[in-house]
């Protein structure tokens, strides 16, 4: 897991319009795709709500969505830090 430094480090050094092109497709594609995890503050995790309200009939409470929103964030700040923090310490190796 790599964050900003790693993804710099995808694209090369000279300028090669088809491989930068397909870089960002495929960065572009991973994105979307973890934006589908059912972590609250992503799409994923709305329509995990959604489909948890289809089934039991119920929306969940302001307040459980509040906390399950702040709680995704700081999973998705967490994983932030974690993937910058493998960056700099693959640097110092």
């Amino acid at each position: 897991m790599g964050g900003f430094i790693s993804i710099g480090n995808i694209f090369s050094p000279t300028w090669e319009w088809h491989r930068f092109w397909s870089m960002t497709a495929w960065l572009s594609l991973i994105l979307a795709f973890m934006n589908l995890l059912p972590i609250p503050a992503l799409d994923g995790g709305h329509v995990l709500f959604v489909l948890v309200e289809m089934i039991t009939g119920r929306k969940p409470s302001d307040k459980f969505l509040e906390y399950a929103q702040v709680a995704g964030m700081f999973i998705l700040i967490a994983l932030l830090i974690f993937a910058n923090a493998n960056d700099v310490i693959r640097l110092f190796k």
